[in-house]
């Protein structure tokens, strides 16, 4: 009897510990700067090893669940799918900055320039790249990696361990941002695209004045010209606008976990 008892408690106590384990593991599989190739998976094992031992003291009291079991393995692809949820929740404002910066190479000649992300592991225009580069940097000013481990040690409050974690995942946010994440798309690459739009209506211009001009050897360098130029000129504008984005996905991703 003594046996079983102590069994139960061990097992109670290898719960407490891997749950929230599964948690952070798979948020840092789907998280902005936590996903990036540059950061091993030896690096993130023991990231999300250190932070699950820091919080299981605070953590709420968990019911035994043999993890080796059919309800264990329900139990662990709900904390799984409710790690890689917030993750790519917030990975949605980077997908905002991507897409805006592929805008702007295309418009400016520039979409056959591409090099591989070291964070996605996938070709992208090398305006992406700058944009994607800039923004990070300031995610990390903004303690952004600080606000998901908040918000995943948070949803241990309105997604408590067991066979109903998902019950309070209000998966109808994630939905509702895609459509938002092209609107800040589109608000950060307006200034150049429209700026771009203009350039080109000159150049029609003036091949209809000038047919003897040799319009694809002069509009390519005043549209890349004109493209970088209203790129420096959109910089000071890019930090306050990410800053928004940012803001106002910190109250999406609270109402995600039903906060």
């Amino acid at each position: 009897m003594d046996g079983i008892v102590e069994s139960i408690e061990t097992g109670a106590w290898v719960g407490t510990f891997f749950w929230p384990f599964l948690r952070f593991s798979a948020l840092f599989v789907s998280a902005p700067f936590f996903s990036s190739q540059l950061i091993s998976v030896r690096i993130r094992v023991a990231t999300a090893l250190a932070l699950t031992i820091f919080v299981m003291p605070f953590l709420p009291a968990t019911p035994y669940i043999d993890p080796i079991s059919v309800m264990g393995l329900l139990v662990a692809l709900q904390q799984i799918i409710i790690g890689l949820s917030i993750g790519f929740f917030m990975q949605l404002i980077f997908g905002a900055v991507m897409i805006a910066g592929e805008s702007m190479a295309m418009s400016m000649g520039l979409g056959f320039a591409s090099m591989v992300d070291p964070q996605n592991g996938v070709n992208m225009p090398v305006v992406s790249q700058f944009f994607i580069v800039l923004a990070t940097l300031i995610f990390i000013l903004l303690n952004g990696p600080v606000l998901m481990i908040r918000v995943l040690i948070d949803s241990f409050e309105t997604l408590p361990v067991g066979l109903n974690s998902l019950s309070g995942l209000d998966v109808k946010v994630i939905v509702d941002w895609g459509s938002q994440m092209f609107r800040y798309a589109l608000m950060i690459a307006i200034p150049v695209v429209t700026a771009l739009l203009l350039i080109y209506l000159a150049l029609g211009v003036m091949t209809r004045a000038a047919p003897q001009l040799n319009i694809f050897s002069v509009g390519f360098p005043i549209t890349l010209m004109g493209g970088f130029v209203m790129m420096i000129l959109l910089i000071p504008a890019f930090v306050p606008s990410f800053t928004k984005m940012l803001n106002d996905i910190s109250v999406q991703v609270f109402k995600l976990i039903g906060i």
